[in-house]
């Protein structure tokens, strides 16, 4: 069995990620950071294993859409050997404000 796409982010979705946890950090417990950073892990490992487990994105074609944590959803796009990953959206933004 296959051991999994590689990972790739794209400096959009780790600028994002840099956002949140600078976000994290200021107004949440450290525990909160900490959840957040094993739920992200998960997902990422899940998506590296089973990258059409998740549904397929109904705002853009050829993207998938997978909730990370309550407040946040992970958009990726796979290609042959790798999941790019492109976005870390915060879900209370105006979903129009998504960039992928």
């Amino acid at each position: 069995m296959r051991s999994g796409y590689s990972i790739h982010w794209t400096d959009h979705a780790l600028w994002e990620l840099g956002k949140t946890i600078s976000f994290l950090e200021e107004y949440w417990t450290k525990r909160e950071l900490i959840k957040f950073t094993s739920d992200l892990e998960h997902t990422i490992e899940l998506i590296s294993k089973h990258p059409y487990i998740f549904q397929v994105s109904i705002e853009k074609e050829g993207i998938r859409k997978a909730g990370v944590a309550r407040y946040n959803s992970l958009y990726y796009r796979i290609t042959e050997n790798t999941v790019e990953i492109l976005s870390l959206f915060s879900n209370r933004q105006d979903p129009g404000k998504i960039m992928v």
